[in-house]
């Protein structure tokens, strides 16, 4: 029997963006952050695009609206630092550098795909890219990127583990197993709320009684704090000082960003639990990429004619990927056998 969904927006108070602190970005660094969140947009357009064509099977999680998060905490980050996510994946590995190309052709099964072929949306991995996934059970990777940070600990190497998860996983037991352990060992983790407010489709207020994710690490003596996770300066910011509090050998901090997704859950949600005009509204008035394109024009870092080149060029690029994606092999029968077990 269907069940009605209840509209959740008048549920669900929209938050104050919080008044950290913001990055001051150098001309090149406000071009790049543009360009690879305009990238992650243009590359889940085309994602959306392919599944509704019956070319990618399974689940699909686009991250559409949220891009300013990963991108501004990869500005924060060093060489031989890690992230891991969970299945609304694809964003980071574009941040982390991975080629778009191999992606996509993950999304459609094919065999040059970062995981063979064989892994999907939700399971793509690159060690090159310090990219661990990708995973698809809710808070698995959690633990999982709290023992990526116990390496860098054991080794001394002054790594940081960037462990991704959302506000409904922020629910589960084995984070909080995670930020014990982290916090016990002074473990050089930066755990990363994405806060989207909806979880897979019940809105934070009717799921959680602590709405304030940044405080979930108090009782473990972890700092959090809230970030504008739509303003990449805002992140890169947060990102910068979670990292040094890492490396510094303080142990874990925890970031919440506040941040919005315009899709559903995953493309088979129709999203009903919310009405189109909060959604609209936040397009309209706090688009991460909008607001970068306007900085961007008022601040005289370039004119129009230079960001529809950049527009252009971004195009290009993720119609090569679907073109790609589409027209390469299917992986061999024999790849049933490999990378089953690592020697």
């Amino acid at each position: 029997m269907a069940v009605a969904q209840k509209n959740q927006s008048a549920d669900q108070p929209e938050p104050a963006q919080p008044k950290g602190p913001i990055a001051s970005f150098s001309k090149e660094q406000e071009l790049s952050a543009y360009r690879t969140m305009l990238t992650i947009r243009r590359f889940e357009e085309k994602a959306g695009q392919l599944y509704g064509m019956g070319l990618i099977g399974g689940f699909c999680h686009l991250y559409i609206g949220q891009e300013a998060v990963v991108v501004g905490m990869q500005m924060a980050l060093k060489e031989g630092d890690q992230v891991i996510t969970g299945y609304r994946d694809h964003g980071h590995m574009i941040a982390t550098g991975m080629d778009p190309k191999g992606v996509m052709a993950e999304l459609t099964g094919r065999a040059h795909g970062y995981s063979r072929g064989k892994g999907g949306s939700m399971h793509m991995f690159s060690v090159e890219k310090g990219f661990y996934g990708g995973h698809g059970i809710v808070a698995a990777q959690v633990p999982l990127g709290t023992g990526l940070a116990f390496a860098n600990r054991y080794r001394g190497n002054k790594g940081v583990s960037v462990t991704y998860f959302g506000d409904g996983a922020a629910n589960q037991g084995q984070v909080y197993e995670s930020f014990n352990m982290a916090e016990l060992w002074k473990l050089p983790v930066i755990y990363v709320i994405e806060n989207n407010r909806y979880a897979m489709g019940t809105s934070l207020a009717r799921a959680s009684a602590q709405v304030d994710l940044s405080r979930r690490g108090l009782s473990f003596n972890i700092p959090g704090e809230q970030v504008d996770g739509m303003d990449v300066r805002a992140v890169k910011a947060a990102g910068e000082k979670a990292a040094e509090w890492c490396r510094a050998g303080k142990g874990p901090y925890i970031l919440e960003m506040l941040t919005y997704r315009y899709r559903g859950h995953s493309m088979s949600d129709p999203a009903k639990y919310r009405t189109r005009e909060e959604v609209e509204k936040v397009r309209t008035t706090h688009d991460p990429i909008d607001m970068a394109r306007h900085r961007i024009l008022e601040t005289k870092v370039a004119k129009e004619d230079a960001l529809k080149k950049v527009d252009a060029e971004v195009r290009d690029l993720i119609n090569e990927a679907a073109e790609f994606a589409t027209h390469d092999p299917e992986p061999d029968v024999s790849e049933l056998w490999t990378d089953v077990y690592r020697s």
